[in-house]
């Protein structure tokens, strides 16, 4: 009977052990991620305010030329109230990789383009046609835009409790 439990208590510790050691390398994966593109963002942040006024194009186009690679995108309004939007959201990780930042309540980089005029209401439709993937659709869709302001936000350090936007 001891035996038995015994074994049991040791493929349970394997199993344990095997959970937290896949639960670190999404952790370490994540932290490799963040390292990485966060100081590509922090030199586009730093000339932001080169791309007010500029069509979105222009600012998209310096994101690639640090190869910065958008994954997602969300939209918003200028307030919480609003029902207009103005607000384009990009993100860098996508939801597999994003999932040991939240569990572990680490920066997570995106920016926010608040534009001139208000985004095109086909931006619904498109997002869930797209399931919110950024593709060339999205490019093209927006590449015309003026650019009002530029929110960098996640950029602080992964572990960092400074939330503050760039």
């Amino acid at each position: 009977m001891k035996s038995i439990f015994l074994k049991g208590l040791f493929i349970i510790s394997i199993f344990l052990m095997h959970n937290c050691k896949a639960q670190s390398a999404s952790v370490n994966e994540y932290i490799t991620f963040y390292n990485g593109v966060v100081p590509k963002l922090n030199t586009v942040a730093a000339n932001k305010t080169q791309f007010y006024g500029q069509n979105f194009s222009e600012f998209y186009s310096e994101l690639l030329s640090k190869n910065v690679n958008v994954v997602d995108l969300g939209y918003g309004s200028k307030t919480d109230t609003g029902t207009k939007n103005y607000i384009l959201r990009l993100y860098f990780c996508d939801s597999n990789m994003d999932k040991p930042a939240f569990d572990n309540k680490f920066q997570i980089p995106v920016i926010w383009i608040t534009f001139e005029n208000e985004i095109p209401p086909q931006i619904k439709s498109m997002v869930l046609q797209y399931h919110g993937e950024w593709n060339d659709t999205f490019v093209q869709f927006f590449s015309n835009m003026k650019i009002e302001k530029i929110k960098f936000i996640g950029l602080n350090g992964y572990n960092s409790n400074n939330w503050s936007a760039k």
